[in-house]
């Protein structure tokens, strides 16, 4: 079996996709060693059409708590597909398929993984999302910095990540994959918004899941005049390469702006306000983690009939 995941042309890391590698090789290792023609695709937001001719030449495609978004929308699903689960209700009702599919997202699986460590150094962190890291990440660390918060590369190894997210007390984050570690390893989260760059889609269909709202507080820019809005997953490159042009053009200054200077002060102001940070109930999250496990065990019993 082979592990579909997305990958960036530019090869940076990317904590929430890279998590797929590291995941379903120690849950799955049996059927990775299999050259039976079988494609998982798995943790991401990765229904959507071009998905169609990425996994075209699989024997058999098991979807497995991925999410609907990005790009245009799916019209068929092929015959050869099969929905073991999704990562929320809203992935379902865009597919038209029962919400009975709904479970939440695999990285929450993680948790069988890791043991929980009661030290805590960071009275918070800060992870953006993975286009601002690239785009900015020395001045994300000098503005994190400045207001006295932790940052946390999404580029960096998942290890680190996950041990760096342990070590926090709360996570700001733009990343989903951060929230979704984060209370899954039991340390409450914050979500930001910073750019139109965040799809607020997959955030609402995750947050259903493990029955939280989803009230992201609005930071100010990092850059001026990006573009308001992007189309589909890949054509919001548009705002990236934006992003990347301005922030260029300010790279080589060696104090922040005023600008960055009061987006430091307002994730400073996260903290020091006490803003509302979210954690899913225990309970709640157990019986999620054991659905989940339920649907390995039906992978696996399904894939072993595969000739």
């Amino acid at each position: 079996m082979e592990i579909y995941y997305d990958q960036r042309s530019d090869g940076a890391g990317n904590f929430g996709d890279d998590l797929n590698p590291w995941l379903w090789q120690q849950l799955l290792p049996e059927l990775l060693a299999r050259q039976d023609g079988v494609i998982l695709v798995g943790i991401g937001t990765l229904l959507n059409a071009k998905l169609l001719k990425r996994v075209k030449q699989a024997k058999q495609v098991s979807i497995f708590s991925t999410g609907v978004g990005y790009e245009q929308p799916l019209t068929t699903l092929p015959d050869n597909w099969k929905i073991c689960c999704l990562r929320g209700p809203l992935s379902c009702q865009a597919l038209g398929v029962s919400s009975e599919l709904a479970i939440t997202d695999g990285a929450i699986l993680l948790r069988r993984l890791i043991k929980p460590t009661p030290t805590q150094f960071h009275k918070a962190a800060f992870m953006p999302h993975i286009h601002h890291a690239v785009f900015a990440g020395h001045l994300w660390q000098q503005i994190c910095h400045e207001g006295g918060i932790h940052y946390i590369d999404p580029q960096s190894p998942v290890e680190q990540v996950l041990e760096e997210i342990q070590q926090s007390r709360v996570l700001i984050t733009e990343a989903m994959h951060g929230a979704i570690v984060a209370d899954a390893l039991g340390v409450p989260w914050i979500p930001v918004i910073t750019s139109p760059r965040i799809l607020q889609f997959k955030w609402h269909d995750w947050c259903a899941s493990v029955q939280q709202p989803y009230r992201p507080i609005y930071l100010p820019p990092l850059a001026k005049g990006y573009p308001r809005y992007g189309r589909g997953v890949r054509s919001a490159r548009q705002v990236a390469n934006h992003w990347g042009k301005a922030l260029l053009q300010r790279a080589w200054q060696p104090a922040l702006t005023r600008q960055q200077e009061q987006l430091a002060a307002a994730l400073n102001r996260i903290i020091v306000e006490r803003a509302q940070s979210w954690l899913s109930d225990r309970a709640h999250l157990e019986n999620l983690t054991q659905a989940l496990e339920g649907k390995l065990e039906e992978l696996r019993h399904d894939l072993s009939r595969l000739n």
